[in-house]
């Protein structure tokens, strides 16, 4: 974190400034002598103004009266042309009639009876309408190359003027070497051309300060070509005679002739000098300024208006001497000296200042002024010339004035007036005589606060004649405070320097003269100081990404209020909000900057400014771009096989090369590709490169780092490298075979870089391996080669040798192919078919021998189908199933067999030609297993203590059904559960079963489950609960045969019908209703078990009911409830099973409150009893 020492030392100095300048400040409640504190200066009685006024206001004690003077005589201020303002000087000249009559020179006095001031003077000026003389102007003729002067003569107005010499169009007057419009703007002309005659010259004299412009008459100028002078003559004479009269050498005409060959010219000091020379003749002279003795001043001269006009600003002493214009043409030349004085209107060099004085004490009044000529001095009291005003025991000189033992009758207004023959300026001292106690300005009991560190300011201003001291306390004691942390200023001000916590608390400032003394108590708190930290610190940022900078600043909780952040780049502030673009956003304490660019490295501050301290935080924010491409690439020993590569690096963009990628382009088969070669580490410029023959190289380098890679270099000169034998043979060489005795031998061919010359074939041997025979071979020039053999799937040594025109590869290497394969030619014998379970079973057999294989054993393949059911007998239509085992094995087991069923079975062996043979069919039968869960079950009655359930047949019995197991437990809404209970059912055709002996009011969890011989199957749940004791005990008896019931059930399907027709056509209109959100929350049974047979699963999520559903007959509920679940459980005509099942431990007492366990089972409660 870095303080704002500088902000804080320039601040602190202009306090210490501040101090000063008030220690002349006289409390408006001292007696005093008046002071002019507002004035005018020049005023303009512009013509669209509506009145003019001219200031004049004073402070004094007691308070002033004023006065004026107009041209040094008494102006009446109770005219009824002005008006005056109250309590001030200050007048104002309404805009009616003539006010010229207010024209002049003004000076306010402000007096009382200790003194008067007197202001400055005050110019009111009323200018006139500047209007061009109604005059005729006569035509000017001349002949051509004779020169002319085209008088302007401007009106008089207020300045500035602005000339102008346009045409009757408004189109200004060309000027150029030969035409020029001088500074008082006449037109000049050095030597007229026929192109020159028009007769509507105009000038145009602009006020701007009027907004008035005004207009000469038209002036029409002819030129009379000497061409026409004699149409006699011949133009060859002609000619000759105009060139003989009208040629001359130069002649002034600015400045005029009758100014001699020299004048002198006064300028002021800090004005622009302007000096014109302007000649005529002809061929159109050159003008040329030069200053005698010296050179003219650098950087502040220049030549306008082709030369003609000499043009120095801020003239100062050294500017004064000789200056010299010189015309010329080749005839001759003409020349001006300009004697230029500077002079000076006077300034202070010392200025009298005001002052108070206690009685018998001594001072003095200084008045210097400089100016040339030097100004002359002339003092006055209360604006009367101090001769005719003396006091006692003053002595005056011209440039000051002594006072001893002064006297409350000295208070007065002095004046001193320098003056020269460019001006007068006037300055005021007030000499006051007061003798008075201290008057402490400050408040008392002022609440000042500062941040640990700083220096803490405590304001004791006061005013005291005599002069007073001043001693600053810790309030409630009683020593001046001491120590070098300790200053008081002389305007009473207290400074603490370095504050700590310590130092907060009250203090007292005492003020003593020799009238008395005075005290007021000043309190200071002290903050702690602000902290910032801004994040990350100096990150490095590649090129287009974005930059966020965070600034976390801490603070006094005092100051928090006052607290504002702003970020700066390299000390110049942000907009408040980022850019226009969007581009930088600024967020408060966040700064984002998208897209950065080179531009935008630098250092970057958050600054913290709160209403005691500053503080700033700096982080350097580096830029990151890929490498510029490396330049000057040089090639150098060149050899058949290498060659050295040198380059100049890029511009990193303040990221360190990491690596160079060299190039090459050459490949005779893609011409224009560039492939990489090689790289190098990044503090290398040069490398040694490994070529290959019979290549055209040219090379690029591409730099890299972090950010990316540069752009390639421009390629290097070309390198050819001579051709050779080749260096290696091809790789990768295998056999593709798609007949029996077939080879097709394919390899990877040579790349273009690696054929290293002309004319590249392949030479492929082979021979049977092992076979003393000579090898057969054959040259190709592509890169594959179909050879036919004797035998199936039989060893060959294969070997495969590049070569070109310059000779041939390296020895190659012999690798093992086999010819092409057959399928296999005898079956496999199957040994045995071993059951497992009635749905597994484990098949053995016997390895075909090597010799019929035919080729390479993948595996053994097992062909299976089922034929019949063993319960009914029926037969099965042909479906087979494949399962295949890889490698070489005499077993596999067959799983997901259907029990109780006859199957057909054979085996057969596989290469990578196919399959071959099957064995003979193999017949097995599975044994029975244990049957699926019933298809539904239901509660189709209940009575107080008894329950009659009804459900359906297995889907699959797989075997034949011996019975049923029913079980039965109470789940009354609590978290324990009953005894199970278990009845066989050794009917297996039976489908339904009255239990007894229930409890009465008692809810009752079912559980049935299939059995086979091998077993019982997985269960189906219900619930259900007994009635209660009550006129409803029989009401299930026979309620679906009441012919109210059947006519309310017709009335509630009709109902559905229609409003299940409104939603079909609301939905196809657009509408919101969902039917399938409907159909979830009241499926209809019928639909939902027709879903469940296609999908042969169930979910009981769609079937579950309302709980207390059925209660609507004892609750006076909506009928279409109550119906619904009469259909449901009356018919008990649903698919209600559920393939994983749930055994009857797995029910838990919690999931006894829902009405639905998700196993299948649904629950029906049924009305209790009254």
């Amino acid at each position: 974190m870095e303080m704002l020492l500088y902000g804080r030392g320039l601040i602190l100095s202009l306090i210490f400034l501040l101090l000063k300048l008030s220690r002349a400040e006289i409390p408006l409640s001292v007696q005093q002598v008046p002071t002019i504190i507002k004035q005018s200066y020049v005023q303009v009685a512009f013509p669209f103004d509506e009145y003019f006024q001219i200031e004049c206001e004073a402070k004094g004690n007691p308070e002033p009266k004023f006065s004026w003077t107009k041209d040094d005589k008494h102006f009446d201020l109770s005219d009824p042309r002005i008006i005056v303002s109250n309590n001030s000087g200050t007048f104002k000249i309404p805009n009616e009639g003539h006010i010229s009559h207010f024209q002049g020179k003004y000076r306010c006095f402000a007096s009382n009876r200790l003194g008067t001031a007197v202001s400055e003077e005050i110019e009111f000026i009323v200018p006139g309408v500047p209007k061009f003389p109604k005059e005729k102007i006569e035509p000017m003729d001349v002949e051509e190359g004779d020169s002319i002067v085209l008088p302007c003569n401007p009106p008089k107005g207020l300045p500035p003027l602005h000339i102008y010499w346009m045409n009757i169009e408004l189109e200004h007057i060309e000027q150029d070497e030969r035409v020029y419009m001088s500074q008082k703007g006449d037109l000049y002309f050095a030597n007229v051309e026929e192109k020159d005659s028009r007769n509507d010259y105009c000038c145009f004299a602009a006020f701007p300060k009027l907004r008035t412009i005004v207009q000469k008459m038209p002036m029409k100028l002819t030129v009379n070509s000497l061409k026409h002078a004699n149409d006699s003559s011949s133009s060859t004479e002609i000619s000759s005679k105009a060139n003989s009269i009208k040629q001359r050498k130069p002649k002034l005409l600015l400045p005029p002739a009758q100014s001699g060959s020299s004048s002198t010219m006064i300028v002021l000091k800090g004005d622009t000098l302007l000096l014109e020379c302007f000649a005529e003749g002809l061929p159109t002279p050159q003008v040329e300024w030069s200053k005698l003795g010296s050179e003219l001043p650098k950087g502040r001269e220049t030549k306008e208006n082709y030369g003609k006009t000499l043009k120095i600003e801020n003239i100062s002493y050294h500017d004064k001497g000789n200056y010299r214009c010189i015309a010329n043409n080749f005839l001759g030349k003409a020349s001006h000296d300009f004697h230029i004085i500077v002079q000076e209107p006077p300034r202070w060099k010392k200025k009298p200042q005001s002052a108070v004085y206690s009685t018998g004490s001594s001072g003095i009044l200084l008045c210097e002024a400089e100016g040339e000529p030097q100004p002359t001095i002339k003092w006055r009291v209360n604006g009367f010339p101090i001769e005719n005003h003396p006091f006692p025991g003053d002595v005056m000189f011209p440039r000051e004035i002594s006072f001893t033992n002064l006297q409350p009758n000295h208070t007065a207004v002095y004046q001193c007036e320098a003056s020269n023959i460019h001006g007068t300026i006037l300055a005021s001292a007030n000499i006051d005589v007061v003798d008075v106690v201290p008057l402490i300005q400050t408040k008392n009991e002022e609440n000042y606060a500062t941040v640990i560190g700083y220096s803490a300011f405590l304001h004791c201003e006061y005013f005291a004649s005599p002069k007073a001291t001043v001693i600053w306390e810790v309030a409630d004691e009683t020593h001046p405070l001491e120590g070098s942390r300790y200053r008081t200023h002389e305007n009473g001000t207290l400074e603490i320097y370095r504050t700590t916590e310590e130092d907060a608390g009250s203090y007292s400032c005492w003020v003593e003269n020799a009238m008395g003394k005075a005290v007021i108590t000043a309190n200071l708190d002290i903050r702690n100081a602000t902290k910032l930290k801004v994040f990350p610190k100096n990150p490095r940022i590649p090129k287009s990404h974005a930059l966020e900078l965070h600034c976390e600043s801490q603070c006094d909780s005092h100051l928090k209020h006052t607290l504002k952040l702003s970020w700066s780049k390299d000390g110049e502030p942000f907009e408040i909000n980022g850019t226009e673009d969007g581009r930088i956003l600024i967020d408060g304490a966040n700064l984002t900057i998208s897209n950065i660019s080179v531009e935008d490295q630098g250092i970057y501050s958050c600054s913290a400014q709160t209403a005691l301290d500053s503080v700033s935080e700096k982080t350097h924010v580096t830029v990151l771009g890929v490498p510029d491409p490396p330049g000057n690439l040089l090639l150098s020993e060149r050899q058949n096989r290498s060659v050295r590569l040198s380059w100049e690096a890029g511009d990193d963009h303040n990221s360190n090369i990491s690596e160079y990628i060299i190039e090459f382009e050459g490949n005779r088969e893609e011409p224009g590709k560039w492939q990489e070669l090689t790289r190098v580490q990044g503090e290398e410029t040069e490398a040694v490169l490994s070529l290959a023959p019979y290549v055209r190289y040219q090379f690029r380098v591409t730099a890299v780092n972090e950010v990316g890679r540069s752009h390639p270099s421009q390629p290097s000169d070309h390198h050819e490298t001579p051709p050779a034998a080749p260096d290696k043979n091809p790789q990768n060489i295998r056999v593709q075979a798609s007949q029996p005795k077939e080879m097709i031998i394919k390899w990877e061919p040579l790349k273009s870089m690696e054929q290293n010359g002309p004319g590249l074939e392949y030479r492929v041997s082979w021979k049977p391996q092992g076979a003393p025979e000579e090898w057969e071979e054959e040259t190709v020039t592509n890169h594959t080669l179909r050879v036919m053999t004797p035998t199936v799937y039989a060893p060959y040594d294969v070997q495969v040798q590049a070569i070109n025109q310059l000779g041939s590869g390296p020895e190659p290497q012999p690798v093992t192919l086999y010819s092409g394969e057959d399928y296999p030619s005898t079956a496999p014998v199957i040994h045995g078919v071993d059951v497992m379970n009635s749905t597994l079973v484990k098949v053995t057999w016997s390895s075909i021998p090597k010799e019929t294989v035919h080729g390479l054993l993948r595996g053994y393949q097992i062909n299976w189908w089922k034929t019949k059911s063993l319960l009914d007998g029926r037969t099965h239509p042909k479906e087979v199933n494949i399962l295949r085992f890889s490698g070489q094995r005499n077993s596999g087991m067959v799983p997901s067999l259907d029990a109780f069923s006859e199957y057909h079975l054979t085996v057969l062996a596989y290469n990578s030609k196919g399959a071959g043979p099957e064995s003979e069919p193999y017949i097995f039968q599975t044994p029975e297993g244990v049957p699926e869960q019933p298809s539904f079950l239901k509660v189709i009655k209940v009575d107080r203590d008894t329950a009659t359930l009804s459900w359906g047949l297995p889907k699959k019995l797989n075997g034949n059904l011996t019975g049923y197991l029913l079980q039965y437990q109470i789940i009354n809404d609590t978290y324990e559960i009953g005894e199970l209970n278990e009845i066989n059912v050794t009917t297996p055709s039976k489908s339904s079963w009255r239990l007894s002996n229930l409890n009465a009011t008692t809810k009752y969890k079912f559980y049935l489950k299939a059995c086979t011989s091998k077993g019982c199957g997985k269960p189906i749940s219900e619930e259900s609960a007994t009635l209660g004791e009550g006129k409803y005990a029989g009401l299930y008896d026979d309620i679906s045969t009441q012919g109210w019931f059947i006519g309310l059930m017709c009335a509630i399907a009709l109902l559905t019908l229609i409003l299940l027709t409104i939603c079909f056509v609301k939905r196809n209109k657009g509408g919101k209703y969902s039917v399938k959100e409907k159909e979830d929350l009241h499926p209809d049974p019928e639909v939902q078990s027709a879903k469940d047979e296609t999908f042969g699963e169930y979910s009981d999520s769609d079937e579950k009911p309302l709980k207390g559903s059925l209660r609507s007959l004892n609750r006076n509920m909506q009928p279409t409830e109550s119906a619904d679940s009469l259909v449901e459980y009356g018919e008990g005509d649903h698919s209600i099973f559920n393939e994983d099942g749930s055994f009857i431990g797995a029910y838990t007492g919690a999931k006894e409150k829902g009405s639905v366990e998700s196993n299948g089972s649904s629950t029906a409660t049924f009305p209790l009893r009254a």
